[in-house]
């Protein structure tokens, strides 16, 4: 009797409902990754599964033989980023496959994007291999395995080939979930400082889009924004004062406000070489907004942001903002408010 491939041992554990989902591809070079759509309401369903939010840098993961490429949320190569997370992926004992996932760093039991900016910024390898901040892979779903894309399987099913599949350690780890109990999980999630939850429907296919199949439920308020300029600093400060920020509406640029605090002395020399490179003489908004003195330097927008906030105001700015971080795997040209649905 000829012997079974691995291949066959798992299209085999499916049922024939899923074995007919399954389509036999090229395998692709990259993915484009759904995204989970905000909303207010919490809820509990026996047809969601709920899965920790994770504060950290997307990463689609792409191994065709040898070769694994760690990709960012808009398709930049993060290999040297994170070598010892393509080193832990190139062990894995499938050949071919495409998985999700986000690479983080903690601090104490929460996960930190600040903390992760340290990495963010390295491509240089002896950089790289001084560095004191462990990364680890949070993987929480499969597109791809063998020669066959599983993006048309329910949900469920991707996260047990995913758990099967794969080997967990401490560098790649799996996603856990919880079925049924959202409001208790999101309590619970707000209560230890984590920033929220992902309520994934438990049937769902993976779509390369925003999809209400997968909703944010936060604990606090979070959005990426433009960096459209700067201010000068005073006192002892170094760098800038505050970052002046900005989103998409239609077209225009809207301006959301300052943020001048979430910033240590490194971070202040580091994103101020940033800017001064993409200092420009005109205003990028259509009106120079009011409030902001006259001690300003606009910057092409290009670079993204992640802020904090306790509220939007009336007007459209941000309340109490704190900076968290540079985003690079958002692009400027898709920053837009973000909205409750």
């Amino acid at each position: 009797m000829a012997r079974r491939s691995r291949s066959d041992r798992w299209r085999e554990c499916l049922l024939e409902r899923d074995r007919e989902a399954l389509r036999r591809i090229k395998m692709p070079s990259r993915a484009q990754p759904m995204l989970a759509t905000l909303t207010d309401d919490r809820f509990s369903s026996a047809d969601w599964i709920y899965e920790r939010k994770l504060d950290g840098e997307r990463c689609v993961v792409v191994r065709r033989g040898n070769k694994v490429h760690l990709l960012s949320r808009t398709g930049r190569d993060l290999n040297a980023t994170y070598p010892e997370l393509v080193e832990a992926m190139r062990q894995q004992p499938y050949e071919r496959f495409i998985v999700d996932g986000e690479v983080v760093v903690f601090s104490g039991k929460r996960t930190s994007f600040a903390r992760l900016q340290a990495r963010i910024g390295l491509t240089d390898a002896a950089q790289v291999a001084n560095s004191r901040v462990k990364v680890h892979l949070y993987l929480f779903d499969l597109l791809y395995l063998d020669q066959y894309e599983l993006k048309a399987l329910p949900l469920r099913t991707r996260k047990t080939l995913l758990r099967k599949s794969m080997r967990f350690g401490h560098e790649i780890r799996y996603t856990p979930h919880r079925s049924e109990l959202g409001e208790d999980m999101f309590k619970t999630a707000c209560d230890k400082g984590w920033e929220g939850l992902i309520a994934k429907r438990a049937d769902s296919a993976y779509v390369p889009k925003r999809s209400r199949d997968w909703l944010k439920f936060k604990c606090d308020h979070r959005q990426e924004l433009i960096i459209a300029g700067y201010t000068e600093p005073s006192g002892s400060r170094v760098g800038f004062g505050a970052l002046l920020l900005a989103y998409y509406n239609g077209e225009r640029l809207h301006f959301a406000g300052k943020v001048g605090t979430g910033f240590d002395q490194r971070t202040l020399e580091q994103l101020s070489a940033k800017l001064k490179p993409r200092v420009q003489s005109s205003c990028p908004f259509e009106r120079r907004p009011r409030g902001i003195g006259k001690r300003v330097h606009w910057v092409t927008p290009k670079l993204v942001a992640e802020i904090g906030f306790t509220e939007w105001t009336r007007d459209g700015r941000l309340r109490h903002p704190r900076f968290l971080g540079l985003r690079r795997d958002k692009s400027a040209a898709s920053v837009t408010r973000e909205r409750s649905e």
